[in-house]
């Protein structure tokens, strides 16, 4: 008889399913890639199971983090959506904004095209004002009326976003529940984005009714075929870990959740090792996502745009590019260029032999000697340096270059977008990113970490164990929570503690709830608050933590001082409690020990290296599991599942939990 001991984190990328699994009561891991399958990414899940030796009844416990639902938003393959807004309301998402989306091209559109066409944005006649009153009630033959647009239209989704349903979302209520057996799936506004800003509300709504047909479609298959229960559970994209049920209802808390459970690991990490500032450096196959950690919490966001359109809800800030190891390299009149298209899974970058003709930054870093030819990438791809220099040579011959100044222009190339994205969440935050610290992992990180870090300014760089696999291992060892973000817009001066301690009690028995319906114990639930606070002529707030009972002479001091560290000012103004973030968190009990990801090798291997334009440089190749002190470059630093470029010039040191540490040499 099968006993569920096992843990299971798995991350699924653009081009490989990562999965690590931890035995429960014991130090036993697992580690495993197998490529992805964005056709059946379950059975890709199900093949990364089978890769480390494990069935569905092996597990216990499986957290999974994904791009699926992001994918599909930005690559627009949605199922037929319809939009109910308050009459006068419905041409919220086509009129959007007044900013273009890039000022000074006039050859593109101004916008992108709203998510749901006018012929499927239907106008109630209902209203509320500001502070949810009712203007115009709403009435049953409007209801009628809409329950008979809809069967005309045969859409799967339906959004109901109706104006200041954040205040009071009574009508938004009865229209779900007179609409459940009518349209296959219903969200609404007040449960995925209960805050003001009509526009980005009714943007992310209609974003959630999209993803719905397809994540319930995905999980429900999911539940199938690992029928564990609570055990079954998904990484969302504020760094913690949700039920399925409630991803169900809000299929948007997986955007991004792939990569927020990498800077989950990431602020752990930065906590233990008291790293006051870093800098995560995830490279993947298809994208690079970078997100900055201060004090050992990372940055977070309440706006991204997907597709040229917002989505609002609370999410790590995480910033990602199209530059990942399988982003394709061109060649254009402003010179070389990497990604944003990518060669994916299939065919693959050309030097995994899987049908890829077109040069990318993988097959450059082949090319340079960095990968080895005899490693097997999920359990199915060894590198083919042959293939790699046919993908490249057409560009080196329209350069008029060599092969090797050809691979060493790519690598300079991909470096130097990946610093953009650095700028991006340090300068543009006002942070000097040279005194951060960069945690680099994916599958791509660690061998261009140095490259990032000489380009950038940066003096120390972190690799942690299972660096290939480590938003997986994120996922396993997140916290289990669920957070509530909503509108109040409360002045702080004259403030009644009463009104606003009940306001935040709703919001905490609302995060608290998906937890207790876990099988989560409430005593075992803790709560953090926050308040989204802007002086009174403002627009943008910022977060400040605080406690309850709430002291407001202590709150208005924190914001003052926050603002001044931002923005290098605070005034006397009045100051208004703009929203209300409450996150209910059960922490995890996974604990975060160094695995094992070695594998048989033979010592003193070595192999011709490029890290510059001296030529080839004999590189010793050192198993990462047997290093002790010391190691200065050039040197190669490999386990089972990723590469570590030492270059010249650099060394490394490990520590006891397998991480290493890369540093400049001594001059």
């Amino acid at each position: 008889m099968q006993t569920r001991d096992w843990d299971i984190g798995t991350d699924i990328g653009g081009t490989f399913t990562d999965i690590i699994a931890v035995r429960s009561g014991s130090h036993e891991t697992r580690i495993a890639k197998v490529p992805s399958r964005p056709d059946a990414p379950v059975q890709a899940m199900m093949e990364a199971l089978a890769a480390v030796g494990l069935g569905a009844d092996d597990v216990r416990r499986f957290v999974h983090g994904t791009t699926r639902v992001t994918n599909a938003l930005v690559e627009e393959r949605l199922p037929k959506v319809a939009l109910v807004a308050t009459a006068g309301f419905e041409d919220v998402l086509e009129i959007a904004r007044y900013r273009r989306q890039e000022l000074y091209r006039l050859d593109i559109p101004p916008k992108a095209p709203p998510l749901v066409p006018p012929s499927l944005c239907f106008g109630i006649a209902e209203r509320l004002d500001h502070t949810g009153a009712v203007l115009t009630p709403l009435t049953e033959g409007e209801i009628e009326r809409l329950v008979a647009w809809l069967k005309a239209n045969a859409v799967q989704s339906v959004a109901i976003c109706l104006l200041h349903s954040y205040a009071n979302p009574a009508h938004e209520k009865r229209l779900a529940e007179r609409l459940a057996g009518v349209v296959p799936h219903v969200c609404v506004s007040h449960e995925i984005n209960p805050e003001a800003r009509e526009y980005e509300r009714a943007s992310s709504t209609a974003f959630n009714a999209a993803a719905m047909p397809i994540a319930v479609e995905y999980l429900t298959e999911l539940e199938e075929r690992l029928p564990i229960g609570p055990g079954l559970q998904v990484f969302h994209s504020a760094g913690a870990m949700v039920p399925v049920p409630a991803v169900k209802r809000r299929p948007l808390v997986m955007a991004m959740s792939g990569p927020a459970a990498g800077v989950s690991a990431s602020a752990r990490i930065a906590r233990d090792l008291a790293r006051p500032r870093v800098l995560t450096f995830d490279m993947g196959g298809t994208t690079t996502d970078v997100c900055l950690i201060v004090d050992g919490a990372a940055e977070m966001t309440d706006t991204r745009m997907m597709g040229g359109r917002p989505l609002r809800q609370p999410m790590l800030a995480v910033h990602s590019i199209g530059a990942g190891g399988g982003s394709i390299v061109d060649l254009g009149p402003g010179g070389l260029t990497v990604g944003p298209k990518s060669a994916g899974a299939v065919p693959g970058p050309a030097c995994y032999g899987r049908g890829g003709t077109r040069a990318t930054i993988t097959d450059a870093n082949a090319i340079l000697g960095y990968l080895d030819p005899e490693a097997v990438l999920g359990d199915t791809i060894r590198i083919d340096v042959g293939k790699a220099r046919e993908a490249v040579q057409p560009i080196a011959d329209r350069l008029g270059l060599g092969l090797a100044e050809t691979a060493l222009g790519i690598v300079k190339v991909a470096n130097a977008t990946m610093a953009r994205a650095l700028r991006r969440v340090t300068v543009e935050r006002g942070v000097d990113g040279r005194d951060c610290t960069l945690l680099a992992f994916g599958g791509g990180g660690p061998m261009h970490a140095t490259g990032l870090a000489d380009l950038y300014g940066l003096r120390e760089i972190i690799v942690p164990a299972a660096s290939s696999a480590f938003s997986a291992l994120g996922c396993l060892t997140a916290d289990f929570s669920f957070l509530q973000q909503r509108t109040v817009r409360m002045a702080l001066n004259g403030l009644s503690r009463e009104v606003f301690a009940a306001r935040v009690a709703e919001l905490v028995a609302e995060a608290r709830d998906p937890l207790i319906a876990n099988g989560i114990p409430g005593d075992e639930i803790g709560v953090e608050h926050v308040a989204l606070m802007r002086y009174a002529a403002q627009s943008d707030s910022i977060p400040i933590g605080f406690a309850m009972p709430l002291d407001p002479v202590r709150l208005e001091a924190d914001f003052h001082a926050r603002h001044h560290e931002l923005f290098g000012y605070a005034t006397g103004e009045d100051c208004v409690i703009e929203a209300l973030r409450v996150k209910a968190t059960k922490p995890s009990v996974t604990p975060f020990s160094r695995p094992d990801v070695g594998r048989p090798q033979v010592a003193g291997r070595s192999r011709p290296c490029i890290f510059g334009p001296e030529g080839p440089v004999e590189t010793h190749i050192l198993p990462r599991e047997t290093l002790s002190g010391i190691t200065t470059g050039p040197a190669i630093i490999e386990d089972a599942w990723s590469t570590v470029i030492v270059p010249p010039g650099w060394q490394a040191r490990p520590d006891d939990l397998g991480n290493l540490f890369l540093t400049r040499s001594a001059s």
